[in-house]
């Protein structure tokens, strides 16, 4: 008794369908390793053209989090795929090692430098302390599959980066962009450091809102310029408005619009000089509903007129700036040089004194009556008091309002004019605006963020008041503070010995040798460097550098936050040292937030971390997220979401394994057909392979990974897995091992699964080496070592086109419902229990004719099917169970069944059936 399922064509492969990806992962990663893959991807396109994706370096403190995976991941998708265009793709890792939150961390386990330790033993325990984050995070990144140089970073307290940096000031030096100045910078009093524009945030502030008299030196001076020599009564003052009365010891002026108009208004038996666009507001905000105005003037009228400080023995001008507007208060704006740009800037047009009683943490000076001793912020109750004892505060209330606040403490900060190291903006902001319509923009409106960004930028401060960072290698003379006029060779001496002894060498150097008997009458900096000038110079530092590498990048990517911090210090130090931008493409990606649409917060209690995720589904689930989300905003995760994709991998491990299974018998070399002698509907699925290769390379090409991975699970799930594997499984199965309808769908399924196989090596990378170590045939070691798969275009077999199939696809989704739907009420067990019967309007018979009645059972899968005009013009379809017999082999029910069928038997004794079309 023969067993004909012994001459059946059974899937069989090592390809597991349970992915086990938490525990398969690090043993690939481990054999990654051993094998050395990065290497391997050098030496095997060591000639060809190298395609430059430049990490931004993170900071090196605490564990990675969502969004540095992201963004890692990000970036080697894009390398995966341009390697897949035939790239070298050497990728440097980098990390951020200087600034503040180091020194935090490292202060609280051995205390202040120059207090507990000395300053030098405090920066190598920042330097062990960052080196140590580095290895952590290292060891994270290379979890989630990035590949790189891992075993050879770039971090920004290496000897030669520092050096590198220091060169790089040198060069901006020399083109004159460097200049000293004493102009009010973001200040921290936590920090009692400057801050740079990328380190401060804005969060709401509950601050007192004052209104408060200056009032006139003397009455005559304003009655004249308002021609009321007789009118009205009481002291003239002018009312300002302040959401910061703790500045008021600093006040040097009182600032009006010189368009705007002005009124004298009459105010019980005072009376007060307000905006005349802002009377009716600031009464209602007063209560006052009896007043008078008395005559208008033009700002301008009032320039330099005497003022009385509201509390202090000071006397002191109006003067004009535009900066003054009548979206909120009286229209006159209370002017502390010291502590405000728009402050600063008329305060120099007027030669303002920058005095400030402020020191660098936060407390008033001793000297300072009635407030000396005081925290500024917490001496608003008694400046107030001051105000109301010496009857010049006019309203008290309290403004919530978006107020800025230093990213690492999350406390306030303030404006504080102290002297600082500047790169100047006037020329150098020009040059970077017209670099930017050469950079190719992702999304497009980075070009006009970053144009915002940088039109009217002040000057950027680049030094900073710590212990932990690259010096600013300077010497200024100590009467003049004029720099030394050898500047540039000094910076390139001290260069040269930080290259070799790293920042150490400038706080021990010594200038006697270069600045001879004059040594003494200089003064040696002691600030560092901005950290975002620090690792703005990474294309000075790294990619000029190392041999691999090259500049402009090719690439750089990292989160919407970077053009205020990272892209915008690379943009400037690019322009100002070599005159044209580090980057041809800026990418931008948003941050990760939760279903609820929050950002991720350790307070608000829903962050996913990593870790999570890879130890519950595994690196290429985590990948497969961010590759199918939109990154150019916000990027919503949840577990929901991350189940969703989890069901996505298994359909397109599923797709894989259905591969790999019907393909264990395959010799490619041997058994491959040549086009013209494949079945149509095999030509068919390799060209759409093709034409979806097309678009999927584009996709990945344009940073579009989202778009590419829908055209893969489309593909996968619809035309491959719903119609194409649906209809072949019968033919893989039941015909003859090795006669030409079985041969015609390996060869289709080889190809298809050779593209596939590579089309998610980008995302799934785990995933798609281990599919190709499951491939039949002789191959590299690794997917990874492989370029796009070029041999899908085969060409449509003539009449049956993509149009063609797309038809018949339609049609059998009509004709499945209707099976569907008779065996839902017990008609047929199985669709094969069925045969049909298809009345078909004109089109569609044309359509299903040129397959014919013997072999379109096969497209839906019954076990006959036949077709005629239909003469109500629409398409009808019958379905009945079939009287026949069941054949035992291929369980189709047909006439004249003896065990199994007629086709069964040409397929177990004789040459074969043969396919034309399915």
């Amino acid at each position: 008794m023969t067993d004909y399922k012994q001459t059946l064509n059974l899937p069989k492969t090592g390809f597991p369908m349970k992915a086990n990806l938490a525990q398969r992962e690090p043993e690939m990663l481990e054999r990654w390793q051993t094998a050395d893959l990065y290497a391997a991807r050098m030496a095997a396109h060591a000639d060809a053209k190298h395609y430059i994706c430049h990490d931004g370096p993170p900071y090196a403190n605490g564990n990675i989090h969502l969004g540095h995976a992201v963004n890692k991941v990000l970036k080697d998708i894009i390398c995966r795929s341009q390697f897949l265009n035939g790239f070298a793709t050497p990728y440097v890792p980098g990390w951020d090692c200087h600034g503040l939150p180091i020194e935090i961390n490292v202060e609280k386990k051995v205390g202040k430098p120059g207090v507990k330790v000395s300053a030098k033993e405090f920066r190598q325990a920042c330097r062990d302390y960052a080196a140590k984050q580095v290895d952590g995070q290292r060891a994270d990144f290379k979890r989630l599959g990035v590949l790189g140089e891992w075993d050879n970073p770039y971090l920004t307290m290496q000897f030669p980066y520092e050096a590198s940096v220091i060169r790089a000031l040198k060069e901006i030096t020399a083109k004159g962009y460097l200049k000293q100045g004493f102009k009010p910078i973001y200040w921290c009093f936590n920090c009692q450091s400057s801050l740079a524009d990328a380190e401060v945030e804005y969060q709401d502030k509950i601050s007192p809102s004052v209104d408060v008299k200056f009032t006139a030196v003397n009455d005559a001076d304003l009655t004249t310029v308002f021609a009321v020599p007789d009118a009205g009564e009481g002291p003239i003052s002018l009312v300002i408005w302040t959401t910061t009365p703790w500045t008021l010891p600093a006040n040097q002026a009182v600032a009006v619009n010189p368009e705007l108009n002005y009124a004298l208004v009459q105010v019980g038996e005072q009376r007060f000089v307000l905006a005349e666009a802002m009377v009716e507001s600031a009464m209602a905000r007063y209560g006052v509903e009896d007043y008078t105005a008395l005559a208008t003037v033009k700002g301008e009228l009032l320039d330099k007129l005497p003022l009385q400080h509201p509390f202090l023995e000071r006397q002191v001008p109006i003067v004009l700036g535009d900066h003054v507007t009548t979206d909120a208060g009286t229209g006159a704006v209370h002017t502390a040089p010291a502590h405000g740009e728009d402050d600063f800037r008329v305060g120099r047009k007027y030669d303002l004194s920058l005095e400030s009683p402020v020191g660098a943490n936060g407390v008033f000076q001793a000297d300072l009556a009635e407030l000396g001793g005081q925290f500024v912020f917490k001496a608003n109750p008694a400046i107030i008091e001051l105000l109301q004892q010496r009857g010049k505060l006019v309203q008290l209330t309290e403004l919530q309002h978006s107020y800025p606040h230093c990213w690492r403490h999350k406390t306030p900060v303030v404006y504080r004019a102290t002297p600082q190291w500047f790169v100047g903006m006037e020329k150098l902001a020009q040059q970077a605006l017209a670099t930017l319509p050469s950079i190719n923009w992702k999304p497009a409106w980075g070009e006009e963020r970053m144009a915002n960004m940088l039109t009217d930028r002040p000057d950027w401060c680049i030094s900073r008041q710590r212990a932990w960072g690259v010096p600013i290698p300077l010497f200024t003379h100590k009467d003049t503070n004029e720099l030394h006029p050898d500047t540039i060779n000094i910076m390139e001496d001290v260069a040269k010995q930080v290259e070799q002894q790293g920042i150490e060498a400038w706080f021990e150097y010594d200038p006697k040798p270069l600045l001879g008997d004059n040594a003494d009458d200089y003064v040696k900096c002691t600030d560092v460097l901005d950290v975002w000038f620090d690792a703005g110079c990474s294309h000075y530092a790294v990619l000029e550098q190392r041999a691999e590498l090259q500049s402009p990048a090719d690439v750089y990517l990292e989160g919407s936050d970077q053009y205020r911090g990272w892209f915008q210090s690379s943009l400037l130090t690019g322009v100002a040292i070599k005159g044209e931008s580090p980057y041809k493409n800026l990418v931008t990606h948003g941050f990760t937030v939760d279903s609820k649409g929050r950002k991720m917060s350790k307070s608000v209690g829903n962050v996913i971390a990593p870790e999570k995720i890879l130890k519950q589904y595994g690196a290429d689930i985590l990948r497969l997220w961010i590759a199918s989300t939109d990154f150019s905003g916000e990027m919503t995760v949840s577990d929901e979401i991350l189940k969703r994709n989890a069901d996505v991998y298994r359909r397109l491990r599923n797709t894989a394994r259905f591969l790999l299974s019907n393909i264990n018998d395959f010799d490619f070399d041997n058994d491959k057909l040549a086009a013209d002698n494949m079945v149509a509907i095999d030509r068919w699925i390799v060209m759409r392979a093709y034409e979806s290769q097309q678009e999927i390379i584009k996709d990945f090409n344009q940073c579009n990974f989202h778009a590419a991975m829908q055209k893969v699970h489309h593909f996968c799930s619809v035309e491959l897995g719903s119609f194409y594997l649906d209809i072949i499984k019968d033919r893989q199965y039941t015909c003859k091992t090795d006669g030409t309808a079985r041969r015609s769908a390996q060869t289709a399924m080889v190809l298809i699964l050779e593209a596939l196989v590579r089309w998610l090596a980008p995302v799934l990378c785990f995933t798609a080496d281990e599919i190709w170590q499951n491939m039949p045939g002789e191959r590299s070691s690794s997917v990874h070592l492989e370029t796009w798969f070029t041999d899908l275009e085969l060409g449509y077999q003539e009449g049956f086109d993509n149009v063609y199939w797309q038809q018949v696809l339609a049609i059998r989704d009509d004709v499945n419902k209707q099976i569907e739907a008779a065996r839902k009420v017990g008609e047929i067990g199985s669709a094969l229990d069925a045969e049909i019967l298809i009345a078909a309007p004109a089109d569609k018979l044309a359509v299903l004719e040129k397959i014919g009645n013997d072999e379109l059972r096969f497209v839906f899968i019954t076990s006959d099917a036949n077709v005629v005009a239909s003469e109500t013009g629409e398409l009808q379809v019958v379905v009945k169970k079939s009287g026949f017999v069941k054949c035992e082999r291929c369980w189709h029910h047909r006439e004249n069944v003896v065990k199994i069928c007629e086709r069964c038997e040409v397929n177990v004794s004789g040459s074969g059936e043969e396919r034309l079309f399915v």
